[in-house]
């Protein structure tokens, strides 16, 4: 017990040192935010991760996840409008499900997204600014198995850290400023995801694979995915360049 505990906090060590490292000037918003996705992965032991955030037009959009597979994309897309990321940013509380089949009539269509892509649990948890709910931070389980307290505290941190870093420090900033970037930054995914199919139908890869092509190739050039991603989709950068450059994502 000692030993995983030691690892544990070896980890959580290093992730906010990742994190810290990432959190320089006119840094990534969507890269930040899928590396920690990644490390809540990694130390709550769940399956699968990711981040919902508001548009700030009264609806809510997928950020950013754990992983690029279609089947998850599915599942958080499946949520902007029900779930348990909806109930969790509406009530500003963690809100769980250790078993989905039993909650199909509390959330019907996530449920039935989430359940055919192997997932049986799920909880979220609230990204807060102050008393105003931003997003949430979501963690999806394969199994029928509760997320245990110490590790719901942990993902609440790693939320507040989410927070933190897409306001940049700008919390005392006017709330038409924190929007704007809000808004920035869910424009900036809809870039990615027609960079990621550029790529992937050039590259006949699968879309994790063209994502993880684009991201490798900013982080080797210094450069940040959102721009790497509308060169991308406007023609600007040829893709043939990404699709031949080794990626080394840590």
């Amino acid at each position: 017990m000692v030993a995983m505990s030691t690892t544990r906090e070896q980890r959580l060590a290093s992730t906010f040192v990742s994190l810290a490292d990432t959190l320089v000037a006119d840094f990534d918003v969507l890269d930040f935010l899928a590396l920690l996705a990644e490390r809540a992965v990694e130390l709550l032991d769940v399956s699968a991760a990711g981040v919902i955030l508001s548009d700030q037009r009264g609806g809510w959009r997928p950020a950013a996840g754990s992983s690029e597979r279609a089947e998850l994309i599915g599942v958080f897309d499946s949520q902007t409008t029900h779930g348990p990321s909806m109930d969790c940013v509406r009530t500003g509380v963690t809100v769980a499900s250790t078993n989905l089949v039993a909650d199909a009539a509390r959330w019907p269509r996530f449920v039935e997204t989430a359940v055919s892509a192997g997932f049986r649990a799920v909880c979220s948890v609230p990204m807060r600014l102050r008393d105003e709910v931003i997003g949430a931070l979501t963690l999806l389980n394969t199994q029928s198995v509760p997320i245990d307290a110490p590790s719901v505290e942990l993902g609440q941190a790693l939320a507040d850290i989410a927070t933190i870093g897409i306001l940049q420090q700008r919390a005392a900033h006017r709330d038409a400023v924190i929007y704007e970037q809000l808004q920035v930054t869910l424009h900036h995914r809809t870039v990615i995801e027609q960079a990621k199919g550029v790529l992937a139908e050039l590259g006949g890869l699968q879309m994790h694979e063209a994502y993880t092509v684009l991201r490798g190739y900013a982080r080797a050039h210094g450069l940040r995915m959102s721009d790497v991603a509308r060169d991308v989709a406007k023609g600007v950068r040829d893709p043939h360049e990404l699709l031949s450059s080794p990626t080394n994502i840590t």
